[in-house]
């Protein structure tokens, strides 16, 4: 997802705040009004997350996922995490059956209602959500360092014009970086000894990356 100017996230102050000098931009929390998960019902939601993202990685992404970068891995994760995981879901997201499987959520009508609906800011509320608007929006910040993760949680980048998202998988970091070859799905995984590692240290999660914006949690969860 592009955005003119470096942006990054100041942790103390929950701000977005422009390198070099550009002007400051708020952060703005989700709607007062949208219903919250309880924390079963969080624990089940973060267990189905990590489920339907470890699909796309093991099989390749499914054809229901149409929007292929960092943003629209974690919009349909996100989306299919809180439908009703039935027989027909399960055949038409190529999950088995026969393997142990996260519980329902049994959300209420509210509830359910937050499937495909993305706060836009503005006002504006849709399906579709970039990787900022995401943690600008619709996430809630926690900290900048990656020892406060949960499984779920966003790892947000500022690499300039470019924002970039990551998902915490507990033992490894799922992402998208797009197609490098035709044969190519453009989804990785990592552990996080590799990550704290890597040899552009744009990409690692530290404290002291200032291209690392720190860890987010979706704004409906407990």
């Amino acid at each position: 997802m592009k955005r003119r100017g470096a942006l990054r996230l100041l942790a103390g102050g929950a701000a977005l705040a422009a390198l070099g000098g550009r002007p400051a931009l708020a952060l703005n929390a989700a709607p007062d009004s949208q219903p919250r998960l309880s924390q079963e019902q969080s624990r089940a939601f973060q267990a189905w997350m990590l489920r339907i993202i470890s699909a796309q990685v093991e099989r390749g992404p499914s054809p229901r996922w149409q929007h292929r970068d960092c943003a629209g891995l974690v919009r349909f994760a996100v989306n299919e995490a809180l439908t009703v995981h039935d027989a027909k879901w399960m055949r038409a997201n190529g999950i088995a059956s026969d393997r142990r499987l996260p519980p329902e959520l049994n959300l209420t009508p509210q509830q359910a209602a937050l499937r495909n609906r993305w706060v836009q800011g503005e006002g504006q509320v849709g399906h579709f959500v970039t990787a900022l608007a995401l943690v600008q929006h619709n996430s809630r910040f926690v900290a900048r360092e990656i020892s406060q993760a949960l499984p779920g949680d966003l790892l947000f980048y500022d690499q300039g014009d470019e924002q970039h998202l990551m998902v915490w998988m507990g033992a490894h970091i799922a992402y998208h970086t797009g197609t490098v070859t035709p044969t190519d799905n453009g989804l990785r995984t990592v552990d996080i000894q590799q990550l704290t590692k890597w040899k552009d240290t744009r990409w690692q999660p530290a404290s002291n990356n200032p291209n690392f914006a720190g860890v987010f949690r979706l704004s409906f969860l407990s």
